[in-house]
């Protein structure tokens, strides 16, 4: 069993994992240590298992297809991992949550009047008589200190994983699953992305930028 288990990606050994109601966090090695500890628990029970299954009846075309579905499924699977968070952390997450909810939406001067304007991100307004600096209403909003969040969860995902940018192999060796997740570069190319998407899978990294044609 212990080569069966080496020769599983990450993703796979968490499922296996879960179908027996096991934690799944921890390295690669962790993961098949735990399923090697399980497996030797069990050992009576899968030899009476196994024969059952050899003299179960020829299901039907149906059963067939749902099967084949599944394999599908397990070909594109893509790791989500959860980050692990102390209590403080995720009371600071949902707290950013609701702040956001009532955070008002900061548009560029004249954005309404010049379509480029509306593209581009925020910009401070200037001049002595522009309406927004002065603080007229229906000009929006102004970027102050006060819509500040909170400290505790500034620069962190919405999922609660810290992003690290990931631009080549290497950088995916220094994150940590638990509290990290990768970024890869915009300028990262196709064939690239696939290695980098592998690996990850293999380390139990989530990768928050996936893209689904890779």
């Amino acid at each position: 069993m212990a080569e069966d288990y080496e020769s599983m990606t990450v993703a796979q050994l968490k499922e296996a994992l879960k179908e027996l109601d096991l934690p799944v966090s921890g390295k690669k090695s962790d993961l098949i240590e735990r399923l090697q500890e399980a497996a030797g628990a069990d050992t009576t029970t899968e030899a009476v298992e196994e024969p059952v299954e050899e003299d179960a009846p020829a299901a039907s075309d149906d059963s067939w297809d749902d099967e084949d579905w599944d394999d599908e499924g397990d070909e594109v699977y893509m790791v989500k991992q959860k980050p692990v968070l102390d209590e403080g952390t995720k009371a600071a997450l949902s707290l950013r949550a609701a702040q956001k909810k009532k955070t008002p939406s900061f548009r560029r001067t004249e954005w309404f009047r010049y379509k480029r304007l509306s593209r581009s991100g925020w910009r401070a307004p200037h001049g002595m008589d522009n309406k927004q600096r002065r603080n007229y209403k229906y000009r929006g909003s102004l970027v102050r200190i006060g819509h500040g969040k909170v400290a505790a969860a500034r620069f962190l995902h919405p999922s609660g994983f810290k992003e690290v940018m990931v631009q080549n192999l290497a950088d995916l060796e220094s994150i940590d699953p638990e509290t990290e997740a990768a970024r890869v570069g915009g300028t990262v190319g196709g064939r690239k992305r696939e290695t980098i998407y592998a690996r990850a899978d293999e380390l139990g990294i989530r990768v928050l930028n996936r893209r689904r044609d890779v």
